[in-house]
């Protein structure tokens, strides 16, 4: 048996090999259809400019908000000077100890903020609202436990801020006001850390701030005024808890915002000191020119 090949594809015009039968089986043509690409290209360009001018207006409408509140504020020089200043070759990790206490006294705000909403400063009331806000709360726990840690890390860090201070020389002149303002500042923490630590208003609260009062009682001259003030009367009651409430909630934080102002304005008006070992190697290098 031999194998025969099969019969060649008869060759037809162009129109034949455009056209092909339909599915009917009729024998009936269709033509060929094919995408037309140019409307693709332009609707795709169109989405491209879309999206960029998307992009241009997202950069533009804060541009524009900033430059409105700099022409009727004329803050901007301010900024400018405060953000884009000269910083003392040898700077290191020691000098974000007070951008960290900074930090800290705004976290402090925050959650100081929302335990308050639950809170409630009276005698017979604090402490069940502090169980409240620990058992029943959302994240109640976890925000509280940030403000009660947190105040022990802002005491730390101001310490440690105050203690670079003071060891690389930056208390002195120009800089003596800003010293002295850090000292209002330590001291204002202290009383905002000894004022919200009656707040819960259990048995270990009370007991501690009764001996604090005490002791502020035995100091010269002022002291038993400031006890007094402090108690709200001779006596420890229901006044002294919401005393201390509004001066830890009110009275302090108001002061340390203020004054943490003025003292980063003195930051950026008079610089930061420099390391104290960059001054003595630069000593020890004249004077080895001069012999």
């Amino acid at each position: 048996m031999k194998l025969l090949p099969g019969p060649l594809r008869r060759r037809g015009n162009k129109d034949d090999d455009e056209k092909k039968p339909n599915g009917n089986g009729n024998g009936a043509t269709t033509a060929l259809r094919r995408p037309n690409a140019p409307d693709e290209t332009a609707k795709e360009r169109e989405k491209e400019a879309g999206r960029e001018r998307l992009k241009k207006t997202a950069v533009e409408v804060p541009v524009a908000a900033l430059g409105w509140v700099d022409e009727r504020t004329g803050g901007g020089p301010f900024l400018r000077g405060f953000l884009f200043r000269k910083v003392p070759k040898g700077t290191n990790w020691y000098y974000t100890l007070g951008s960290a206490t900074m930090f800290a006294f705004l976290s402090q705000a925050v959650t100081g903020i929302f335990l308050a909403m639950y809170y409630r400063p009276s005698a017979t009331e604090a402490y069940a609202s502090v169980q409240h806000i620990n058992d029943e709360v959302f994240l109640g726990l976890l925000v509280r436990g940030m403000h009660k840690w947190g105040a022990t890390v802002m005491v730390i860090l101001i310490f440690l801020h105050m203690g670079r201070t003071f060891f690389f020389g930056a208390y002195k002149y120009p800089r003596e006001l800003n010293w002295i303002i850090g000292v209002v500042l330590l001291i204002l923490t202290m009383v905002m850390a000894l004022t919200g630590y009656l707040l819960p208003f259990d048995q270990r609260s009370f007991w501690a701030t009764v001996v604090a009062a005490n002791i502020t009682g035995t100091g010269p001259i002022m002291g038993p005024y400031l006890a007094d003030f402090l108690r709200g009367g001779a006596e420890f009651g229901a006044t002294t808890l919401s005393r201390f409430y509004a001066i830890h909630m009110l009275l302090i934080p108001g002061l340390i915002a203020a004054l943490i102002g003025a003292h980063l304005f003195l930051v950026a008006k008079l610089g930061t000191t420099a390391p104290p070992w960059l001054k003595a190697e630069k000593a020890r290098d004249l004077s080895q020119e001069e012999i």
